[in-house]
Order: C-alpha cells, then sequence, then structure tokens
C-alpha cells in the first residue's frame, strides 16, 4: 500500500470501484437512449477524433 503522500503526489487517480455494480456489467439500461444514439451516429457519423481512437467491432 502506498502511504498518503505518495497518492497525493500521484498524476494517477485513486478510483475504487463498487463491486455492486458488475451486475449491470453486460445490461443495456436506457434501450431507448441507446437506440437513438446508434441513429444518429448512423446519419451523422462520428467526430474525426472519435473514429481515430474507437475500437473496431
Amino acid at each position: 500500500m502506498k502511504t498518503i503522500e505518495e497518492l497525493n503526489s500521484s498524476k494517477v487517480p485513486v478510483i475504487v470501484f463498487d463491486k455492486r455494480l458488475e451486475k449491470f456489467r453486460d445490461r443495456v439500461l436506457f434501450p431507448k437512449k441507446l437506440a437513438r444514439a446508434k441513429e444518429i451516429i448512423a446519419k451523422v457519423g462520428l467526430p474525426k477524433k472519435v473514429q481515430d481512437k474507437a475500437p473496431s467491432r
């Protein structure tokens, strides 16, 4: 475990994940919003910066 001083001087954020959220990992929580977002992306497309970073499926 790092000391408080090491954590405070670090540039990397400290993140603690709540294990209870794992049940939502592969579940679509807002299907209508997801469908609308996919529709908009299909029509308009992604900005050039986002396309370069997006993982190909």
